[in-house]
């Protein structure tokens, strides 16, 4: 049973805890806090409980911060979650700009390194006044496919319009992830993150069942690449040479948890090639459990172990970690506590991975970096009881 897993001891853990320097970063420790969607930002503005949340993730140990995804100026970025579309952040102009400064400036005074995540829902976005979904070709994917918790939302998605855009729309839609990340660089992020996973835009002109299209952003798996590759590039113009970007990717899909981006390493070697080549520095490879084999045909190495060998770059293990039950995986969501950090110390000492992102846990503790390190007990994960501003 993975409960019952040896727990290492903070000696054998030590290697965990070494700097690591991504570009012209040096983080303390390989422990990073995971994206999270929250929708806490009333008006797309963070306020002073925003900022405290991720002062406290700092103060707790945390080696690198990633923040919740932020929506670009584009009108069809972010949608409702389900608490309210204006409550999901965006970088939009000075004022965002001059929220989040506060944010980064407190993480900063605690010692801590902070790097925003981007996004934009394309397929996924609940339709609104402003703006349908956008998705390449117009496709939401199979509702019939939809896991059972975005069962709703699908068919919400899928019965509404979702016009077709054309070459100059999604031009337009590179331009916004350029303006987002120079409105991140102002604010004086350390860095950058893209959501380039489970359907959203990115993720969607990367699957060939959401992008049907035809030359310049569509065609074979290489082809399909193309508006990843621009957005990089685009981001990459703003943030400079010695700034990191991280890129997170997936096999599945929240239109479809059982698809497959690559069906085999050479697949996947041919789409994240061209974005290793374009900038990204470090491929956030994102699984529902942190252990689970890629290609099980081709051996036992993980997602992000892959993504190592195959680009060359670093990578970032994800999901369950500390937790007996990957994301999704019970009905509730609510996970025991598990001390699985000796998997994870396995996985890191063969060299599959650079840094392993912890979400829920940390999302629970802001003390659970300190308390993984010293070899305390690690709290089950309750989203009915956990207080997310805590």
């Amino acid at each position: 049973m993975i409960a019952d897993l040896k727990v290492p001891s903070p000696d054998e853990l030590a290697p965990l805890f070494q700097p690591l320097s991504i570009r012209g970063l040096t983080i303390p420790n390989r422990m990073v806090m995971a994206p999270m969607t929250r929708s806490f930002c009333p008006d797309h503005i963070p306020g002073d409980d925003v900022a405290g949340y991720y002062e406290r993730r700092a103060e707790g140990g945390t080696g690198l911060i990633i923040t919740e995804a932020i929506g670009t100026d584009h009108p069809a970025s972010v949608g409702d979650t389900g608490l309210g579309e204006d409550n999901l952040p965006l970088f939009n102009g000075k004022v965002t700009v001059d929220a989040w400064r506060k944010v980064v400036e407190r993480v900063h005074a605690k010692g801590g390194k902070i790097v925003p995540q981007l996004w934009h829902q394309g397929p996924m976005r609940m339709p609104n006044d402003e703006a349908p979904a956008f998705s390449p070709s117009g496709i939401y994917g199979d509702p019939a496919k939809a896991a059972i918790y975005y069962a709703d939302k699908a068919r919400i998605i899928s019965s509404a319009e979702m016009p077709v855009p054309t070459d100059e729309d999604i031009a337009d839609v590179v331009a916004g992830f350029g303006r987002a990340a120079r409105d991140a660089m102002a604010a004086g992020f350390d860095g950058l993150a893209l959501h380039g996973a489970h359907g959203y835009l990115i993720d969607a002109f990367l699957w060939g069942e959401t992008n049907r299209r035809n030359a310049p952003w569509g065609g074979d798996a290489v082809a399909r690449t193309r508006f990843a590759v621009e957005v990089i590039k685009a981001c990459r113009a703003e943030i400079g040479e010695d700034r990191p970007l991280i890129f997170r990717f997936s096999q599945w899909k929240q239109q479809e948890f059982r698809a497959k981006l690559a069906e085999s390493p050479d697949e996947l070697e041919a789409i994240l090639g061209p974005l290793a080549d374009a900038g990204v520095d470090l491929f956030d490879a994102s699984v529902r459990f942190f252990n689970t084999p890629a290609f099980p045909d081709h051996g036992d190495l993980s997602l992000a172990g892959w993504a190592r060998k195959l680009t060359g770059k670093m990578s970032g293990i994800v999901g369950g970690i500390g937790l007996l039950k990957g994301k999704y995986e019970t009905d509730d969501s609510l996970s025991q506590a598990s001390n699985n950090l000796g998997l994870l110390l396995d996985r890191f000492n063969k060299g599959e991975f650079d840094v392993a992102l912890i979400g829920r846990a940390i999302l629970q503790d802001p003390q659970w970096v300190n308390k993984a390190r010293r070899g305390d007990p690690l709290p089950a994960f309750d989203p009915a009881s956990v207080n997310l501003l805590t």
